[in-house]
């Protein structure tokens, strides 16, 4: 399987990058039950990674691969795919016309990038900081709503806190202005501890710090840690326990998927008792399909995972 971790490896090794981004219509609603919201469904990118990684698809037909084949009309860009257009603001206009000619809505850019905002070092830390600007420059020509950050950085907790605080807290600013929010996914280590998660973004205090919580990524003793990949995970974070501390932060949902049994449900994720924290909330965002399994297809995960929500969300009280 190939996860970020590696391929990330790879694109610093000098792999050549692809092209493709993302927008979410959520809004924080009060409501009298949990039917005022029905499931909005987005596509994240990753979902189709191993096709845009070995050039059988291409990234700039993003949108109209998740309107025309999958019939869903919301995507979620990976950044990695687009590297050496992230400071062209003609490609990113001509990807926002791309959606908007299939009527995709571009909700989220997923930014992963190797330097640390929580890195201990200060110089390197701004460093960090303003190498995310551009992809919130991107987000804003496209449109989205967010930019997904990673919040890795060293240290002892409590120095990495402070050092995450400052990290994350100057991003935020900075994309306030272009109205463009940084959102938080546990991606392994401390990203998915949520309680210390949600002490950063208190102490950070800006209400365009959020998060978008992954079903399957709550393992707390390894980077970009899979809640699948066991062998690797030695202590795995109580999923709902999270997703329940993250919820009321959250500006997207990404509903991560393996494998599937005969019934068409996840092995290893349990989508009934998340998806009803989710609908019993307050969310009013699209929940993002991020098929990372090796059983079917990437295509045929998709319309698993696509089938697995609709049915899971219906039958809900």
């Amino acid at each position: 399987m190939t996860t970020r971790r590696t391929f990330l490896k790879k694109t610093a090794m000098g792999t050549a990058a692809m092209t493709i981004p993302a927008l979410t219509n959520f809004a924080a609603t009060t409501k009298t039950t949990s039917k005022m919201n029905p499931l909005k469904i987005s596509l994240a990118q990753w979902s189709l990674h191993k096709a845009f990684f070995d050039g059988s698809l291409d990234a700039l037909d993003f949108a109209s691969i998740t309107k025309n084949k999958f019939g869903i009309s919301a995507v979620e860009y990976v950044n990695q795919f687009y590297t050496k257009n992230a400071a062209n603001e003609k490609f990113w206009i001509e990807m926002k016309q791309r959606a908007t000619d299939v009527g995709v809505q571009s909700l989220i850019m997923m930014v992963d990038e190797k330097e640390k905002l929580g890195d201990s070092d200060s110089v390197r830390r701004k460093n960090a900081v303003e190498d995310h600007y551009k992809w919130v420059n991107a987000a804003k020509l496209l449109d989205c709503h967010s930019i997904r950050v990673n919040a890795f950085g060293d240290g002892e907790p409590e120095a990495l806190k402070t050092a995450l605080v400052d990290g994350l807290g100057r991003l935020t600013e900075y994309a306030a202005k272009e109205n463009i929010h940084i959102l938080l996914e546990n991606h392994g280590l401390h990203t998915s501890n949520a309680d210390y998660m949600v002490d950063i973004i208190t102490a950070v205090n800006n209400p365009y710090l959020g998060t978008l919580p992954d079903f399957g990524n709550w393992c707390t003793s390894a980077e970009w840690g899979g809640t699948s990949e066991k062998q690797n995970c030695s202590d795995i974070y109580d999923p709902a326990k999270g997703l329940t501390a993250w919820i009321s932060h959250a500006k997207g949902v990404s509903a991560k998927a393996y494998e599937f049994d005969a019934n068409g449900n996840d092995t290893v994720i349990d989508y009934p008792k998340l998806l009803k924290i989710v609908k019993n909330s307050d969310f009013d965002g699209h929940i993002g399909i991020e098929y990372e399994g090796d059983g079917l297809s990437e295509p045929e995960g998709i319309k698993a995972t696509k089938a697995l929500l609709e049915k899971v969300w219906a039958g809900l009280h």
